[in-house]
């Protein structure tokens, strides 16, 4: 194979949710071939670029995905499976970006808050970030307010995904940015809010930069602050 078909099949894989030989796709009669993993580590031996296969194969079939997504063709777990697939990709990659210079595009803290132990919509969030080359730093789930504010401290994040599922629990998110006006650091993070009972006047409210719908959404508020 040469490079473009081995850049075509890693971003066909990516579209069919299949990391390994073995994994099923959406497709029929895929098991036994090549997957993402597979096809990312005889690229590497090749001497393809890795930085080629982020933005030539990886960031591409995730843009159709999000595609997928939205129109409704993909379901939450096709989606999940793609980002996991890319997610793995880039565990690969990471030690050859590093070498080769590629810099993080900023460290994102993500948390689910205090009272909530809902995650899968963050844990989608963490991988396609991942996936976008973000430097994630993920605390889990129900994670007290000073936990959250002290890592973002500490860790000296650009950027604060914070998810909720509860009605009950949203209300910490209110919490979280007061605290982080409090210790100084607010106007140096980027807060962005995600969850099932949260929306654009939510956000708004409690003086967060965005409302993120979905892991997409926030790829494209992250694109916007990297041009502006």
């Amino acid at each position: 194979m040469n490079e473009q078909e081995i850049l075509k099949k890693i971003s066909f894989n990516v579209l069919q949710g299949r990391f390994r030989s073995e994994d099923d796709g959406i497709d029929e009669g895929l098991e036994g071939r090549p997957g993402v993993e597979d096809l990312i580590k005889k690229g590497i031996a090749e001497g393809v670029s890795p930085k080629k296969i982020v933005v030539n194969a990886l960031t591409p079939a995730m843009d159709s995905v999000g595609k997928k997504f939205e129109s409704g063709e993909y379901l939450i777990p096709d989606m999940l499976a793609s980002a996991e697939c890319v997610g793995g990709a880039m565990e690969i990659l990471k030690p050859f970006l590093i070498k080769d210079g590629v810099e993080s595009k900023g460290k994102f803290l993500i948390a689910t808050v205090a009272g909530d132990l809902h995650d899968i919509g963050k844990n989608i969030v963490s991988i396609i970030l991942k996936g976008e080359g973000y430097e994630l730093i993920d605390l889990g789930t129900d994670v007290p307010t000073d936990k959250i504010v002290a890592a973002a401290k500490e860790h000296q994040v650009q950027f604060l995904g914070l998810s909720a599922l509860l009605t009950t629990t949203m209300r910490s998110m209110d919490e979280v940015i007061r605290k982080l006006t409090e210790t100084g650091i607010r106007d140096h993070v980027k807060v962005l809010i995600g969850g099932a009972p949260t929306s654009h006047e939510f956000a708004d409210k409690i003086g967060a930069d965005v409302y993120c719908s979905d892991a997409f959404k926030a790829v494209e508020y992250l694109k916007l602050v990297r041009s502006a």
